[in-house]
């Protein structure tokens, strides 16, 4: 994500999440308890928005997204989505959907660590929005369901039929796609859904910490280690092994690497400035 922005203000007013800093490290909470955080029209734009604003600015050195209440998320509001979409022409659903997955590339695009920080139900878009996070830290409430062939819809939605395979493997996303089985924590760490599984009640708390040491580390060498992770998934051996020493001759030439001799040679802890 490119940090040029145009003449458009920058806003700290988001009416569909709620947004906290503190010290780079950034809280993005969904915010409506009372339907399990189901996403609406606005909060996908929010979330999409939100991101792009945060990349651009640099300030941020991870970000948390979390759900308030008995869940993390659970998918698209049916009245508020579903029930709309049916009056929809083709266009209109082309921008809709390609919307939600502007929100999914957001998340893998930005030059920051993301934290899910998953606690009840992960399901539909909110499945989606936990498997596009660079982490999933999740307590043993915690159960994935990507739903999409339960409402008659392709299983690879908001970019799920990529995203999937590549964390769990194809035989674990064809079964989850396929039939929407829900998965519940133990099983979802098994298969390597989960990243770390918390103890009851955690997930938020131990996101927070891995966020904080995310933050406090060299944030340059995070943010190009998260590209690259992205970007080689479909390069070849050659091309991936040519992009990892260009972004290390660049690297090479940064404060961090030098603040690393340093701080070695010192016998202290290193001093990141991200640059």
């Amino acid at each position: 994500m490119s940090p040029f922005s145009g003449s458009a203000a920058r806003t700290e007013d988001w009416r569909h999440l709620r947004l906290t800093r503190h010290e780079g490290v950034a809280t993005v909470t969904l915010a409506r308890p009372e339907k399990l955080n189901a996403l609406t029209f606005g909060a996908y734009a929010d979330l999409r928005d939100l991101l792009a604003e945060l990349a651009r600015e640099r300030s941020v050195r991870a970000l948390v997204l979390a759900g308030e209440g008995r869940g993390f998320c659970s998918g698209g509001d049916v009245d508020e989505i579903i029930g709309a979409t049916l009056s929809m022409d083709t266009a209109q659903l082309l921008d809709f959907n390609r919307m939600t997955g502007q929100v999914v590339r957001a998340i893998r695009e930005c030059p920051f660590p993301v934290i899910a920080a998953v606690h009840g139900v992960a399901a539909g878009a909110g499945a989606v929005l936990a498997l596009a996070a660079d982490f999933r830290v999740a307590d043993p409430s915690a159960k994935f369901a990507f739903l999409f062939t339960k409402v008659g819809l392709s299983g690879g939605d908001m970019g799920a039929a990529y995203l999937l395979p590549r964390v769990v493997g194809l035989g674990h996303a064809t079964r989850l796609l396929m039939l929407g089985e829900a998965v519940r924590a133990p099983e979802a760490e098994r298969i390597g859904l989960i990243s770390e599984l918390t103890d009851e009640g955690q997930a938020d708390v131990r996101a927070g910490e891995l966020a904080r040491r995310l933050a406090d580390g060299p944030a340059l060498a995070h943010a190009q280690t998260k590209a690259l992770l992205t970007a080689e998934l479909d390069m070849p051996l050659a091309a991936s092994v040519e992009l990892d020493a260009a972004t290390q001759a660049l690297l090479m030439n940064g404060a961090d690497y030098a603040e690393f001799h340093a701080a070695f040679t010192e016998k202290r802890p290193p001093k990141w400035q991200g640059r």
